[in-house]
């Protein structure tokens, strides 16, 4: 036995840890937004990822196909967007409904094309969540905040069949590796212009680290490592938890309180996704998620 997996978790604690990881990360992120601003977090996690897994993986660029870099180049670019997105929408709305909301992207994938009754339900289930978070009354939750959760969504759903696309023609460790390259360049110009990265000081740069490794390295590992064992179906499942992580990890490490209406919505979301997921005949490869 290998010291890796000796010391390896079994998958579904690492679903799970990899799950706390990325919402830790993300209050973690937000604290850096009042001098970093959404566009400098971003460019600070993003860069810091990239050289961290560059280092640990060191993929073989020149040995790239064209047929590879024409997979992992769009992969990069939308995984780039939707954690600019995100980070757009954690800056104005809370950390839950921001997750819920970002969710919408991969369950409306999951259901695009079906034409089984049941998945009516799925749908009508996760839009009276959107229902209850939507700001009625024109106050409270912002509505340019919603509008970068369901656009981060969006692009969450691209980047999973765009990462399907990818995983099938590199190892998963290099397309993460490789992708990260290209994730800076929707990003970075943002971070640039704003200003925000001539702030940084030793102190924001092992945030910025923590930021990095609880985000993306972490996780990323923990997930590659779960899916080498655990099936689809089960991951999905495990992964439909991650607005509820998200919420309370707001409620924890932020102080923010959602409403007994907002609480219904990232409850309804969570079961529309897991729903969708069990009523699924044949389940999509899964690919790690990202927030």
């Amino acid at each position: 036995m290998s010291k890796a997996s000796r010391f390896a978790l079994p998958a579904v604690p690492a679903v799970l840890l990899s799950i706390i990881s990325v919402q830790g990360g993300a209050a973690l992120a937000k604290q850096l937004f009042p001098v970093l601003g959404a566009a400098g977090t971003t460019s600070l996690r993003i860069g810091l990822s990239a050289v961290v897994l560059l280092a640990v993986v060191r993929p073989r660029l020149g040995q790239l196909r064209p047929e590879q870099w024409r997979a992992v180049i769009p992969y990069g670019l939308a995984l780039g967007a939707m954690n600019f997105l995100f980070y757009c929408a954690l800056s104005r709305i809370p950390l839950g409904l921001a997750v819920t909301l970002e969710f919408v992207g991969p369950l409306a994938l999951a259901l695009t094309g079906s034409r089984r009754w049941v998945d009516v339900v799925w749908v009508l289930l996760a839009g009276a969540g959107i229902a209850l978070i939507a700001p009625w009354s024109g106050a409270g939750i912002d509505l340019i905040g919603m509008g970068f959760a369901l656009a981060a969504g969006a692009c969450w759903a691209v980047y999973i069949v765009l990462g399907q696309r990818t995983a099938a023609v590199l190892p998963g460790p290099v397309a993460v590796a490789v992708g990260m390259i290209f994730a800076t360049l929707p990003v970075l110009p943002f971070g640039v212009a704003s200003g925000t990265l001539l702030h940084l000081t030793p102190g924001l740069l092992l945030l910025g680290s923590g930021l990095a490794l609880f985000s993306s390295v972490l996780p990323f590992s923990l997930e590659i490592q779960a899916l080498k064992t655990l099936p689809t179906r089960t991951f999905s499942i495990l992964m439909s938890l991650e607005p509820v992580a998200a919420a309370l990890s707001g409620w924890l490490l932020l102080g923010e309180q959602l409403t007994v209406g907002q609480w219904l919505a990232v409850a309804f979301i969570v079961l529309a996704s897991i729903g969708a997921t069990l009523t699924t005949p044949t389940p999509q490869p899964a690919v790690p998620g990202e927030g």
